[in-house]
């Protein structure tokens, strides 16, 4: 639907991940009691939008959790809809009362429950306790665009991004921060280490991750072992079969996109795919 209104938000929270408090703000223009969210701007990553109004609203720096279910409703006559993510908080820059926003509570689930005005938000805190909230996110990412494979008459592993390509990586770069990656791993293929270069870190290469030396037990078994939040970019005939491995989900990822595994110890919580 073209006519649709996006906008991202995220159920903030701190403390112990089996009582913890979550952030709930007062909005003057409305008089409600709801959770941090906004609208897209032009071009903007959902993800990316989901930290900025947080940040923007709040004053706090987070970390994307597992999604929760979007919430859709009529706003001055358009379909809306709001994707929000559990959020916890990593640094706080202090909340400054503004016009938007003139009050933030911390409080437990069942005060935050009863406070809150609309009860799509007392379905997230519902959604909220179902699955673990501490995760360690793996982000799986099928390299951007890079041309044809039968126009390139040079080595294909030097084959390059594209001018679409380049705008994906670029996006991506705008959604990794909300996972955090202590790890950026790659194939060596120049089209995969480029889509992770605008995010600006150490990139780590594995031959294991090309089309051509993947190995079914030992590519997962490779990525399985990593215990920190990471970024992973590989090929189309990798990927499938390296998701499906380690969480029994099948997932077919479009170039430049990418799937964010939430693992909890062994387990995969949560398996989300995203556009770049």
């Amino acid at each position: 639907m073209t006519d649709l209104l996006r906008a991202a938000g995220a159920v903030v929270w701190r403390g112990e991940a089996s009582r913890p408090e979550v952030a709930v703000i007062h909005r003057p223009a409305y008089d409600d009691w709801t959770f941090p969210k906004g609208k897209l701007k032009t071009g903007e990553h959902v993800i990316a939008a989901a930290l900025r109004e947080v940040r923007e609203e709040t004053g706090l720096t987070v970390a994307l959790g597992r999604a929760l279910p979007p919430v859709h409703y009529i706003s001055r006559g358009r379909l809306k809809r709001v994707d929000y993510w559990t959020a916890q908080a990593v640094a706080d820059a202090g909340f400054a009362p503004n016009e938007e926003v003139d009050e933030l509570r911390w409080l437990p689930l069942d005060e935050a429950k009863a406070l809150l005005t609309y009860e799509w938000d007392a379905g997230l805190l519902r959604a909220l306790a179902v699955a673990p909230l501490q995760t360690v996110p793996l982000v799986l990412i099928r390299h951007g665009s890079a041309g044809s494979r039968s126009e390139w008459t040079g080595d294909d592993a030097q084959r390059p991004l594209d001018t679409v390509g380049e705008s994906q990586a670029a996006a991506l770069a705008t959604a990794l921060p909300a996972y955090r990656p202590q790890l950026l791993l790659s194939s060596p293929t120049a089209r995969c280490v480029q889509t992770l270069e605008p995010y600006g870190a150490e990139i780590k290469l594995e031959p294991l991750l090309t089309e051509e030396s993947q190995d079914p037990h030992k590519t997962p078994e490779l990525v399985r072992e990593i215990g920190v939040p990471a970024a992973v970019c590989s090929h189309g005939k990798v990927l499938p079969g390296l998701i499906h491995a380690l969480s029994g989900k099948d997932v077919h990822l479009r170039k430049g996109a990418f799937a964010v595994l939430h693992r909890a110890g062994e387990h995969v919580v949560s398996v989300e795919r995203y556009a770049a």
